[in-house]
This record gives C-alpha cells, structure tokens and sequence, in this order.
C-alpha cells in the first residue's frame, strides 16, 4: 500500500479547509493535505473506492483502522457502517470474506468498516482486559469516528448501522442506546437480549472465545448494567427506527456441504460446520424472540428467514442485498444536504 494522504481530524474546523481542491483517492494523483488544527489522519488507498484511514481514539487510547468505501454518485451520501462479527481484526471480514466492496460500488451509501474490536461487543468496558485490552467502541463509534469520517466524505448527515453476529448485538444496542442517531439498523445472525438464559450465554461466551472475561464489560451478568445493554429490554427506543433482522435455520445449505465434501480437512470441516450449525440455530432463536417482542409492541421491523444456512461468511454475504433493500429506504424520502 502506498501512504497517499491525510484526513482531516476535527469536525471543528472544517469550514477552514472547505472547497480545497483534492483527488480521488486510488486516481494515481495525491490529494490535497488537509490537516485541522494541526492533527492529520493518515489514509491509504486499497482500490478506486476503498480508503483505509487510521483514526486516533482518545477515548482507547489507540488507533483505530477504519475501512471505507467510497459509494457511487454524485455526494453527499448517507453512512453506513458495517460491524464485524467477532473476530475483527486488522481487515474487516466484510471485505475479504463477505465480497461487500463488490457489492457496494454501484450503491449511493458510503460505507464505513471499524477494525480491531474482537470480542468486544462493540461497547464500552467498566475495565481493561488481559487478553482484549481497553474498550470504549460505543464511544468511539458514536462520539469520536462520525465527527471525523462523515466531514471528511462530506457525509449528508443520515446514518444508519448493521452488523453481523457479534456486530448485529452491537449494531442493535447502539441503535436502541442512542435514540435518533441511526435512520436505521440491520442485525443478520445476532442475538439481542443480554438478560435471558440464551443472550446472558451468548454474551458471555462471545467474549470467552476470545479470552475476555465478561465481568470486565459489565460487571457480573444480571447486574443493570447488563440490562442497560439488552436491546429487548430497550426496543421502545427504537421505535421510528428502519429495522431489519434476518438469520438461517442452522441446517447446512448445499453449497455449504459441498464446501465440507471439498475441504482438505473433512473431518475438521464437519467440525467446524457443527459449530456454525449450533450458532445459526441459536442465532434464529434470538432473532425470533426479539422479532415477536417488536411485533407485540407495535415497532415495525423486517423480518427474513431462511429455510437452510448455518453461521458462515457465505450465509452472511447472502443476506447484505436483502438487508441493503430494507435500510435504503430510510434514506430516500430525506432531502438532500446542499453540496459544499
């Protein structure tokens, strides 16, 4: 990767540095430096519309990768961003195992792609972790990355959210803990309760895989920290919100056997494919509940259901176009902001 250029780092004082000349990123031309109130963001171009930028978190105290793809049309765009499952490390899986680049170079949404949150839940921590250090995710992606990604695509301001397993956890508590701040939200595969038998497990053991320790997050499970982070509990803030759900039935699809048939391993294909099998299965039981749960409160939400799939990338990438169609709409009856 070649460094081409720097990103501005403050919302602030951006009026200093509006309608500088630039180029597009990937276009073989260095852009314009910018650089706000001395701080600049290192971003370095992958392909014609995909930008990895490094942004400092005061709140971690680190730098956080972010991925961006730039989308198609005539700016400004809406936001998405798109949160990794557990194991978000130094490229999101969405990239290079959901083919979402692909997907989103002809969509008018720029999207954004935070790395290096794994078995973090996407949520700020009560204290540092051995194994998965100091996490403030809801801090960063709600009060420091908009403020400094969306100026920088010159971003008309709507934003919606989605994630997948742990990410769609993630993606549905930071929509029902910040009322208003995403038009809309998808979970695909995810549980969203965190106070019953099934969410409290699947919380806990989300963060375990990865050598967490749960009660560094938020404290004991059952405690109202705990209940603070259920999206169940918390639908009502939701209402209003674009809502899309969907998740698999756990039984393997034809090209996921035909997958295991191919592997080198078989033995430890089927392996894996039983774990993703029990996932799924899990995954369709929360998504169920939480969708029953909206229903009985009068939240509207889409709601898809696969008759086969287990918990892998391709099942998950299957369901970005579906997921996609539901959280447009909540961009297209909102007036554009005024180009700058």
């Amino acid at each position: 990767m070649t460094r081409r250029a720097a990103l501005a780092g403050t919302a602030v004082a951006l009026a200093l540095v509006a309608g500088l000349p630039g180029a597009t990123l990937g276009s073989g031309v260095v852009p314009t430096r910018i650089v706000l109130q001395s701080v600049a963001f290192p971003v370095d171009a992958i392909g014609p519309h995909w930008e990895q930028v490094d942004v400092p978190s005061a709140a971690m105290g680190r730098t956080v990768t972010v991925d961006v793809l730039r989308g198609a049309g005539a700016g400004p765009r809406p936001t998405l961003y798109l949160l990794d499952g557990v194991d978000a490390s130094k490229v999101s899986d969405w990239l290079t195992k959901g083919s979402v680049a692909d997907f989103f170079a002809d969509k008018p949404v720029d999207v954004v792609l935070p790395t290096g949150g794994t078995g973090s839940m996407y949520s700020d921590w009560d204290s540092p972790d051995p194994a998965l250090g100091w996490n403030r995710w809801e801090t960063f992606l709600t009060a420091e990355l908009p403020g400094v990604i969306e100026p920088y695509l010159h971003s008309n301001g709507q934003r919606a959210v989605a994630g997948v397993s742990m990410g769609a956890q993630g993606a549905m508590m930071l929509a029902h803990r910040h009322p208003g701040f995403y038009r809309a939200v998808a979970g695909l595969s995810g549980c969203y309760s965190t106070m019953d038998v099934i969410g409290a497990a699947v919380t806990t053991i989300t963060v375990a895989s990865r050598g967490g320790n749960v009660t560094n997050m938020w404290g004991p499970p059952g405690t109202p920290e705990w209940r603070e982070h259920d999206s169940t509990v918390g639908a009502e803030a939701l209402r209003g919100t674009v809502i899309y759900l969907s998740a698999g039935s756990g039984m393997p699809t034809p090209s996921d056997l035909s997958d295991i048939a191919a592997a080198r391993d078989v033995m430890g294909a089927l392996k894996e494919a039983g774990g993703g099998v029990a996932l799924e299965a899990g995954a369709r039981a929360c998504t169920e509940q939480f969708a029953q749960h909206l229903s009985d409160l009068g939240i509207p939400a889409t709601v898809h259901y696969e008759d086969a799939g287990i918990h892998d990338w391709e099942d998950f990438a299957a369901q970005i176009g579906p997921a996609w169609q539901t959280l447009e709409t909540a961009f297209e009856s909102v007036p554009q902001a005024v180009p700058r």
